[in-house]
């Protein structure tokens, strides 16, 4: 039995779970200054999930790419999405307006390319 992972479902999860991060963490968390932890604008929390976002939503549109249906136009979303990403980090003051325009963009890219990898196995399911 193979064991096949939906990449574009797991980049779907991992562009939620950083919105619900970046959205409800500072409100139910507010506390753990008090106690000395620091979680809500942690650098290297942030930039870890950024990167495990990369690297899912990359291997997920890479493998849709060149195994499936040969469109860029998944990719050119991830990217613009990816980029309001980065920026968040870098511009604070427009950080929630970034993060709801990646998210959405992330999320459209993923959906997008499951869209369309999942036509591609019909069609070539079909051919034959």
């Amino acid at each position: 039995m193979k064991l096949k992972i939906n990449w574009d479902a797991m980049g779907i999860a991992m562009s939620v779970a950083c919105a619900i991060h970046c959205a409800i963490l500072p409100i139910v968390l507010t506390s753990l200054p008090i106690l000395g932890v620091n979680i809500i604008h942690n650098d290297f929390f942030e930039w870890s999930m950024i990167g495990v976002a990369f690297i899912v939503g990359a291997t997920a549109l890479l493998h849709g790419y060149s195994k499936h249906h040969r469109s860029l136009i998944p990719i050119a979303i991830f990217s613009a999405g990816f980029s309001f990403l980065i920026l968040k980090q870098f511009i604070p003051p427009l950080e929630y307006w970034f993060l709801a325009a990646a998210v959405i963009l992330i999320v459209t890219a993923h959906f997008y390319n499951y869209k369309i990898c999942d036509r591609s196995k019909y069609s070539t399911v079909h051919e034959h």
